[in-house]
């Protein structure tokens, strides 16, 4: 059990890190490690980078990443012959069993991913993790190589990335993910003011019987335990608004404009993991509460208000966790991104 328990605690300590997101190998780790505690892979037996990665339908990188993760674990130890193999037995009961058959089914969820799926998660997370520091160009091919996929499935990584706005193509048609200056900032946030309150006023007429009840629910019971809640719960009480109840907007052309400067929402997941450093409880609980009473209420135009005083106000906050974090330690380079200059501030 010691190894398991090593394993998990490394899995939940690189979800912690500056950068992190659940990631592919996160995710192949906790399931070997299950499957190891279960005693699915005997004492010797044999893992290697190419078994793993054919195992679960993933390239090479993050079968290398999770195997060393589980060396690091004391689960699995190296062998010059045959990559690396299991460390000590496993004892095998009724719980251990059902615990089995659920790692087996998440491998099988892992494997009927669409190939970009499983590359996606990981490369977005590690472009959010950068642009505090500097613009980044996103090489294609090399993305493709790191990751052991095709060109085609890299070009889809790299289509998915411009959809949400992380990357745009420069004057030579080079892909790259710009920096979070304070002038990008800036005019991401400009762009978010004047068009989700016009947003919001279109989508009221239309939200769901519930919808705003259960929303104002979900935000008063965060404010109760302001103190407590980390990043996650932050990211989905943002979806909520910006995402969700926008997204009854039955303008498309509208929404597919507030797409763009949106891409500051998924910036945000990464940002929010530094809140601690600068605010004693997340400023914005309060601030969405009032925009949805607002809207309970029926006063669409104050709330529209609210929702643009809101954004205004989060521009220097967004700025202020930005430079907090381009004053930490630098990122570890990656082939497929090369560094276009630091960020100006």
């Amino acid at each position: 059990m010691r190894g398991r328990k090593e394993s998990e605690r490394v899995t939940r300590a690189r979800s912690n890190e500056p950068g992190s997101s659940p990631r592919l190998y996160e995710r192949v780790l906790e399931i070997l490690g299950a499957q190891i505690e279960n005693g699915e892979w005997q004492a010797d037996a044999a893992l290697t980078e190419t078994g793993v990665a054919a195992r679960f339908g993933i390239s090479r990188a993050p079968a290398r990443r999770a195997l060393a993760e589980l060396e690091r674990a004391g689960m699995i130890a190296r062998s010059d012959a045959r990559g690396y193999i299991i460390v000590g037995g496993a004892r095998r009961s009724k719980s251990r069993r059902v615990a089995k058959g659920e790692a087996d089914a998440a491998a099988v969820k892992l494997v009927s991913q669409p190939s970009w799926e499983r590359i996606y998660g990981t490369v977005e997370s590690e472009i959010i993790a950068r642009i505090s520091f500097a613009s980044w160009r996103v090489n294609e091919a090399e993305l493709a190589r790191y990751f052991g996929v095709s060109r085609t499935v890299a070009r889809d990584v790299v289509s998915r990335l411009q959809q949400r706005g992380i990357v745009q193509k420069d004057d030579r048609s080079r892909w790259y993910a710009p920096a979070l200056t304070a002038e990008h900032v800036g005019e991401l946030y400009e762009l978010r003011w004047i068009l989700e309150p016009v947003a919001l006023t279109k989508a009221a007429p239309n939200l769901p019987v519930g919808l705003l009840a259960n929303l104002h629910k979900n935000l008063t019971n965060a404010i109760s335990r302001a103190t407590e809640i980390g990043g996650e719960t932050l990211d989905r009480l943002e979806h909520d608004l910006h995402v969700t109840l926008l997204g009854y907007c039955r303008n498309r052309t509208l929404m597919q404009a507030i797409t763009y400067p949106q891409s500051l929402i998924i910036a945000h997941s990464f940002l929010y993991r530094w809140t601690s450093r600068l605010f004693a409880t997340e400023p914005f609980l309060p601030e969405h509460l009032e925009i949805i009473e607002r809207l309970q209420a029926g006063k669409v135009a104050e709330a529209a208000n609210a929702l643009e005083k809101h954004l205004r106000d989060s521009r220097d906050r967004a700025m202020a966790r930005v430079n907090v974090i381009a004053s930490g330690s630098q990122p570890d380079p990656l082939s497929y991104l090369e560094r276009l200059g630091p960020a100006a501030r």
